[in-house]
């Protein structure tokens, strides 16, 4: 009898790739937003979506603070339209980056989510700053 990791059996390879693909539109990593942040290759905003008064305790260097219930046509209304946005939030045990991500989307934006959120940041060794 095959082990629960592969029952049900894993998808055809083309099934696979067109998955995996696909998630990458959707998602970004920390390492990869890290990169971006400190090689002058910062083509989106990344938003951190937690409570503003969280956020200050520590949050990432060149992020712009836009709690998820406060994103609307006017918050944005300073961004192009086709402004990417990043969103995070605390990590993984939190679904503000989802409630912001369905927000962004209904308002036509281009939007993706940065796995790991602030844990995911700080299990890779990177630094958070804070106003306090």
């Amino acid at each position: 009898m095959p082990s629960t990791v592969i029952r049900p059996r894993p998808a055809a390879s083309e099934e696979a790739l067109a998955h995996f693909q696909r998630l990458l539109k959707f998602e970004t990593d920390c390492w990869d937003v890290h990169y971006a942040l400190h090689n002058d290759l910062t083509d989106f905003v990344l938003l951190d979506v937690r409570a503003v008064e969280v956020a200050r305790q520590g949050y990432i260097e060149g992020a712009t603070f836009l709690p998820h219930g406060q994103i609307n046509e006017e918050t944005l209304s300073d961004y192009p339209a086709e402004t990417v946005f990043v969103v995070y939030c605390a990590g993984p045990h939190c679904n503000a980056t989802e409630k912001a991500a369905i927000r962004l989307a209904r308002l036509g934006r281009p939007v993706k989510k940065m796995i790991g959120g602030v844990t995911g940041w700080l299990d890779e060794g990177f630094e958070l700053i804070s106003d306090e």
